[in-house]
């Protein structure tokens, strides 16, 4: 894939029968659930959710993006309850990535995946979100990141802030034993068998060709757009030079978090940590 991505086609937003006296369309959408399948750039099917906020007020003007890690997908518990989280800071979109859940094709460990979020990205400004906060994880954190370099301010799939949490910094790391066996999966048939029946993944078995954009040549593309690099002391995936340097890409356009006692991506990051970045993106985005 290019470094330049474009023309991403999802399908149009539901709208509600009835809506209240003066209400716009995208304002009675967005306070109605919805689940489709969008369509990415190269013709691949996401199953995707669109979850309205249940803050007071109306914050309806923000709405995140999730971007799971490596085997989640929309319906995985972890995925929900960070939905459910967010929400209490403004609407939010979950997907599952191609070759994850219900989605078609097959994953290409976050590589072409960036088309996948820029097919959410848009669905959730169909809904009338004037601000857009791409939040990813492990994988997903790799992805938010190239998104955010390769698609400029004057495409419809443009983000407002990024935020990604225990994100690599560069591709073919080995240097733990997770990650060891996250590369014998997907680089071994047998492996992929293991994706496919043990975790609902199916791996592509082709290498990358070309390699794509690494996470820490992206970082600096992204400004000025405000980014948020998360990642914990306890990260059994990635130790905490790929956040340092990350950080160090970023220059004084990024913030990082050292989280104590934190492990690696969704599962170890509790409400209070959610909240937190819920926070940041209500006063960063826009």
């Amino acid at each position: 894939m290019s470094d330049r991505a474009s023309g991403v086609v999802a399908r149009s937003t539901p709208r509600p029968r009835n809506r209240p006296h003066g209400e716009t369309s995208g304002e009675a959408s967005r306070r109605t659930p919805a689940r489709t399948f969008l369509r990415a750039a190269d013709g691949v099917r996401v199953d995707a959710a669109y979850r309205p906020s249940v803050a007071g007020g109306d914050p309806s003007d923000l709405v995140f993006v999730v971007a799971h890690g490596f085997t989640g997908h929309v319906d995985a518990p972890h995925v929900k309850r960070i939905a459910g989280v967010f929400a209490r800071h403004g609407a939010v979109v979950t997907f599952s990535f191609r070759g994850h859940g219900a989605s078609g094709g097959r994953s290409t460990v976050g590589d072409r995946e960036v088309l996948d979020l820029a097919a959410a990205v848009e669905w959730a400004r169909g809904f009338g979100h004037a601000r857009v906060v791409t939040v990813g994880f492990s994988m997903g954190g790799s992805v938010v990141l190239r998104h955010a370099a390769l698609y400029g301010p004057d495409t419809a799939a443009r983000t407002d802030a990024v935020v990604s949490v225990s994100a690599p910094a560069r591709w073919y790391y080995r240097g733990t034993a997770p990650m060891r066996r996250l590369h014998w999966m997907v680089t071994r048939p047998e492996g992929r068998l293991v994706g496919r029946y043990g975790f609902r993944t199916r791996i592509h078995h082709r290498a990358w060709d070309p390699e794509p954009l690494s996470p820490v040549a992206a970082v600096p593309r992204i400004a000025p757009t405000p980014l948020l690099l998360v990642h914990g002391d306890r990260d059994g995936y990635f130790p905490l030079d790929h956040p340092r340097m990350l950080a160090r890409a970023a220059g004084d356009h990024g913030e990082l978090w050292l989280e104590p006692g934190m492990g690696h991506a969704e599962h170890a990051s509790d409400d209070a940590l959610l909240d937190r970045i819920g926070v940041w993106a209500v006063s960063r985005a826009g």
